[in-house]
This record gives C-alpha cells, structure tokens and sequence, in this order.
C-alpha cells in the first residue's frame, strides 16, 4: 500500500494538535509579553520629564522660603485615636465592630483583640509672627494619603493652615490601627477595608493640630540630638551599608515649665511581632510615656528614615525589648535635654513642593518590569507626591513619603552639618509611595528592593536631590 494512502494513528493525531496548541499558547504568551512588560528605566532622573516638571513647580515656590525671626509661641494638643470595640460602625464617635490591625500581612487582616494600649494624634504648633507650622503624629503605621488629604483641606478652612505648614508624620508601628486601605497591597498590610476608620483618622488629625493652635501662646524652644549607633542596625545590607544613628529631638517650653517634645529616630517600631493582635505603640510609645512623665507634659515621635534599619540593641523578648529600648532612649533624651538651649526668639518657615514621580516600576526579572498600565491596579500610587522642609531655628525638618532611607537621610545630615545647622528627616508625611533606598541595591533581591520599590532604580536619587534641595532652601 502507498505511504500517501495511510491514515494517520490516533497518537499522531493528538500530537499534531499538541503542537499547535503549544505554538498558539506561545504565540499568546509572546503577545502578552510585548504588551505586558517591558525594560526597566535607567535614564538619569535629570534629564527626565518629571524631574524638569518638578523644577518649575520649586521655582515657583521658592518664593515662600522665607524664615521669619521673632518672638515664638507654642501650644499643644493630643486627641485619643483608639477605636472603640462595640455592636455598631459609627465613624463620628469612633466606634466600630471591627478593626484589623496594620503592619504584617501574616496576621491576614484579622480584628484587633481588646484591651492593649491606647493610641494618640498628637499636635504641636508653633508661631513666629504671622507663620504658623503645626507637626502632627500619629501612633500609627503611616498616614494614608486619602487622611492626609481630607485632615489638610478642613485645616486649610479653620485654622486656615496651608498644606506646607501641617507637618504629618507617623511612629510606623506595626500594631495600630488598620482598615484604612483600599486595594490589594493596602489590604495585605491594613486589613478589610473600612471608609469609616479613614473618617476616623481625619478627626482626630484636624482637633488635635486645631486644639494645639488654639492654645499658642509665648514659649520658648530648643534643639538637640543625641548619638545612638547601638539602637539600630542596616537590615538590607548589614556592615556592608550605614546607618542614620541620630535622635532628634525638638522642645517648647512655656514659662510654667509645661513641655512638649518631638523626637525622631530612624529604627523600624517592629520589636512586636505579627502574632500581637492588641493594639500597641512599641517602642515609641515607651519613649513617649517616659519623656512625659519626666516632664510633666507631651511627647511626640516621628518615625525618622527608618528603609532598611532595624531597631537593635535591646534585650530580652516582645514587651521587655519594647521597655530596655523605649526607656534607654528615653534615659538619654532627657540627659540631652538637661543640656539644651532654649531661645525665645527663633527663625520658623514652612515650604513646599508636589514632586511629579517616575513611572511604576513592578519587576517581574532584573531587567523587564510590569508596564505601569497593568502594575497601577496593584500599586495603586498618585503620579505626584508631597514633600516639605520646616525650619526651626538651627533646625532643619524634612518630611518624606516612604520608608526613607537612613543611608541616603545620613548624607544629606553631614552635609547639612557643613552648614552649621541640624537635619531631621522623617516618613511617612501624608502619602505612601513604598522604600526609596539607594539606586546600587536596587538589583539585590528580597522585600525591599524588589516588592516595595516601587518606583524604579533612580528614584532614590532623585528623592535624596529632592531632600537636599528643601533642607539648603534656609
């Protein structure tokens, strides 16, 4: 019989449609690619659009650096944010059926148990002639852009505070109040969504920066910090990196001898684990107690530039780490604080800027990224963000959006220093645009730089140039 006139088998057959499955599935998954991905973006961020585009933005605000000198008046506020447990959702009176608590998502958004500590908004405000600036901070993981938001435009009406001069910032506890993200990542790391916690948030922002402004009167401030290389360590690269190791601290004192303090430090608040499922300030929270009760009035934290450094140094485990770190940094505020200068008269002025961001940059290898298109419904980040610079005296506040790094925070600090002046920087300001590290650990893998950086391998230096830029504006 002629080969031409045999069928095939049924073997043959099943492998002919194999094939064409396989080279279809190739042919999709090859579309898919080409629409889906594409390189990373390399290009130096000065030459880049948004860059350029944020340059105009500063040069028009440039005219509203300006630090009055005259006579300084201060007033503080603190209002409890801790949500109430009960039967009902009632955001006004903060009040809720359930909260899930934020900072790991392996506690997979379960509620909050009962009892724990109490959380604060806590404000303090300060005035020199006409200029007002108001540093608000919340024992929280951060503060969500939506809060931020909403808290600035009622402060914006009464007491008529521009956003420069509301100074936001957060302790990044780990075991603080979630439910306020709404989105896939938000949800891995808040818990269940609910609008109602994000109400919550905004009203007790706005009565505690209110409250402060409402009881200014003359004061008198001071600056300091101290050095502590033993409290924190690099966590991305060890020995291999550096570490921002200074406590800033920022004091009014009114002539009654009433105190407020605002101290910041770059450690991560994660001597608490995700099996916490009480509400808990950690170590801040024990710093704040005790600068209180030695005082006699008000302690504020702001978590410093807290990417890739880790709290270190303290013994023993959970609640007896918090207390050997809280009360150690709180031993040497207070011997700092013995040795300050406090003046009636100081320079204060606010500024500044919306930074336009570079594209979404969610990395699927080394070198080819999700197309910002497709990564946006799963980091869902504004094109723009908000960064300013406060200036206290000889005392420069520098607020960022992120987990700012202590490696780039330590070389604008020695800069800033050449200057005759000290730098603060802190997180967490009003908005969450992920970890700005150093763009030469960008290629390193694990939770930093490949998860959380969002934005690309030049975004550390443009955050860091960004940085520079408001803290030399004085």
């Amino acid at each position: 019989m002629p080969w031409c006139d045999v069928q095939s088998s049924p073997v043959q057959r099943v492998l002919r449609r194999l094939r064409r499955f396989l080279l279809g599935l190739l042919a999709v998954v090859a579309f898919v690619g080409l629409a889906c991905l594409q390189p990373l973006d390399r290009t130096p961020f000065l030459s880049a659009r948004y860059h350029q585009e944020t340059l105009r933005r500063w040069e028009g605000a440039r005219g509203g650096v300006i630090a009055t000198n005259g006579a300084v008046k201060a007033g503080w506020e603190r209002v409890r944010m801790t949500p109430t447990l009960s039967g009902e959702d009632d955001a006004e009176r903060g009040r809720f059926r359930a909260v899930p608590l934020a900072g790991y998502g392996a506690r997979k958004g379960r509620p909050m148990e009962q009892g724990g500590e109490d959380v604060w908004a806590k404000a303090l405000a300060l005035q020199v002639g006409d200029r007002r600036v108001v540093f608000v901070a919340l024992d929280a993981l951060i503060v969500p852009w939506e809060v931020a938001d909403a808290a600035c435009r009622d402060l914006a009406g009464n007491p008529g505070l521009r956003r420069e001069e509301v100074y936001l910032g957060a302790t990044h506890t780990h075991s603080s109040l979630g439910g306020w993200g709404d989105g896939f990542v938000a949800e891995q790391f808040a818990g269940p969504f609910n609008p109602g916690v994000r109400s919550w948030m905004r009203r007790c922002i706005v009565e505690a920066a209110r409250g402060a402004v409402g009881k200014l009167s003359a004061a008198s401030v001071g600056t300091g910090s101290f050095g502590a290389p033993e409290w924190v360590r690099n966590r991305l690269v060890g020995d291999a990196g550096r570490v921002d190791d200074v406590f800033s601290l920022l004091a009014a004192r009114k002539p009654d001898g009433s105190m407020a303090v605002l101290g910041a430090f770059g450690a991560h608040a994660t001597l608490l684990g995700a099996d916490t499922m009480r509400m808990d300030r950690d170590y801040p929270g024990t710093w704040a107690a005790m600068v209180e009760k030695a005082t006699g009035g008000m302690a504020l934290f702001m978590a410093g530039a807290v990417g890739s450094q880790s709290a270190s140094g303290a013994r023993g485990h959970g609640r007896e780490r918090v207390r050997a770190l809280g009360e150690g940094m709180g031993a040497r505020t207070m011997a700092t604080m013995g040795s300050m200068t406090f003046h009636e008269r100081v320079e204060l002025g606010a500024v500044g800027v919306k930074l336009l961001l570079p594209s979404l940059h969610l990395r699927v290898t080394e070198g080819l990224r999700l197309r910002p298109w497709v990564a946006r419904p799963w980091v869902p980040v504004r094109p723009e963000t908000f960064v300013q610079s406060v200036r206290v005296g000889d005392m420069v506040w520098v607020s960022m959006p992120c987990d700012f790094s202590g490696e780039l925070s330590v070389r604008m600090r020695e800069e800033l220093a050449g200057h005759g002046r000290r730098l603060a920087v802190t997180s967490f300001n009003g908005d969450y645009v992920g970890y700005v590290i150093p763009g030469r650990y960008h290629h390193l893998g694990g939770y930093e730089p490949r998860v959380m950086s969002f934005h690309g391998p030049t975004t550390g230096d443009y955050f860091e140039d960004w940085g520079r830029r408001m803290m030399l504006a004085w």
